[in-house]
């Protein structure tokens, strides 16, 4: 079970500072993750610190109260119980990430499984929960690209979503979704099961080296089919880069420039390689321990039912929710809570609104 390490903190802390005090940070690459990195690790500090301070004052309340009877003092002595039971819990959620990358910003790509104008319009059903989600909790979004079908919904879309933890609130996100409901495209209104996969990759700082020869790279323009204005879809300003050894394919054409394209997609191109490389230092460490992990890239980790009735379910976590159009609202914060106590605890946090439901979930 991870623990909020303060002296760990406060290291980090002077590490960082030292570092942008040294002559030339600020016109070398990487100064301003180092400089974000370090307003993160503060604000941390500074807020458990305002915790234990609130403590300490309670302590002397009760202290108090134990001697004498006074209303109004108990009566606000309950109030800020309260307030700092709230303030706790919304602490823990940084003591689950503390992994090296967590508070980086995330970028998240949505792609339609099989199953046609059904998986188009999931994809673009989960876009928008995301969309939703990071819109309550003011984080940046940017749109990198974008595929969408003429007739309906999204085949692909890759966006960039900024704001502290973007990426270690994110990271549970990836694998594949699935959702259960009457299909609006079928005249019959039967019921259909449509898929879509999520992958979730920190944005990588400059300082962070990644090892791209130019020779390795092959490099397409196109005219961009998105938004953007007369000058974007008037010209070659959109960009594809395949990374040859790998064949790793990244595009984006929401730029008004080539140039600015370009410089976009290797960012992206770099966060996919890195993130390749440590899964597959993953793999070689758990193969060598002989373990087998819960979660692993194209499995099902969740399901969503509107019919025959209404549940999201984590099959990770074992989470579960019968408010499935606030959740595609964006309402998700309990799924990543879950997910992240899964992750470092193992334990599971099912909440089933009847035992019939959660059999169905597993049935579909």
């Amino acid at each position: 079970m991870t623990v909020f390490d303060l002296p760990g903190l406060e290291a980090k802390s002077a590490l960082l500072t030292k570092e942008t005090l040294e002559p030339g940070f600020w016109e070398r690459g990487g100064a301003g993750s180092v400089s974000r990195e370090l307003a993160a690790v503060q604000t941390r500090i500074g807020r458990w610190r305002d915790l234990e301070r609130e403590r300490l004052e309670m302590e002397a309340l009760a202290e108090i109260l134990s001697e004498e009877d006074d209303p109004e003092l108990s009566a606000e002595f309950y109030e800020r119980s309260a307030k700092l039971a709230k303030s706790v819990e919304a602490e823990r959620i940084y003591v689950l990430l503390d992994e090296e990358h967590d508070i980086s910003p995330a970028i998240v790509t949505v792609h339609a499984g099989a199953g046609g104008l059904d998986s188009q319009d999931w994809c673009e059903m989960l876009y928008r929960m995301y969309l939703r989600w990071a819109e309550s909790r003011r984080f940046g979004v940017r749109v990198l690209d974008e595929l969408r079908d003429q007739e309906a919904g999204v085949k692909s879309v890759t966006f960039e979503v900024s704001g502290d933890f973007a990426y270690g609130y994110l990271k549970g996100e990836q694998g594949v979704h699935r959702l259960v409901r009457i299909s609006p495209f079928d005249s019959a209104k039967r019921r259909h099961t449509s898929f879509a996969s999520v992958e979730v990759l920190p944005v990588i700082p400059e300082s962070v080296e990644v090892d791209i020869r130019p020779e390795d790279l092959k490099m397409d323009t196109f005219r961009s089919s998105g938004a953007g204005g007369q000058h974007v879809n008037m010209t070659d300003s959109a960009v594809r880069i395949t990374h040859l050894p790998t064949g790793i394919v990244v595009s984006c054409q929401i730029e008004r420039s080539q140039h600015m394209n370009r410089a976009t997609a290797m960012g992206v191109l770099r966060s996919r390689l890195f993130e390749r490389t440590l899964r597959e230092r993953r793999e070689r460490i758990e193969s060598l321990q002989g373990e087998k992990r819960v979660i692993a890239w194209g499995s099902q980790i969740r399901s969503y039912t509107l019919q025959p009735f209404q549940l999201v379910k984590d099959h990770r976590s074992e989470c579960e929710i019968g408010n499935v159009y606030a959740v595609l609202d964006g309402d998700i914060d309990e799924l990543i809570m879950a997910y992240l106590k899964f992750l470092k605890t193992g334990l599971t946090s099912g909440r089933a609104d009847s035992s019939s439901a959660a059999g169905l979930a597993d049935e579909e």
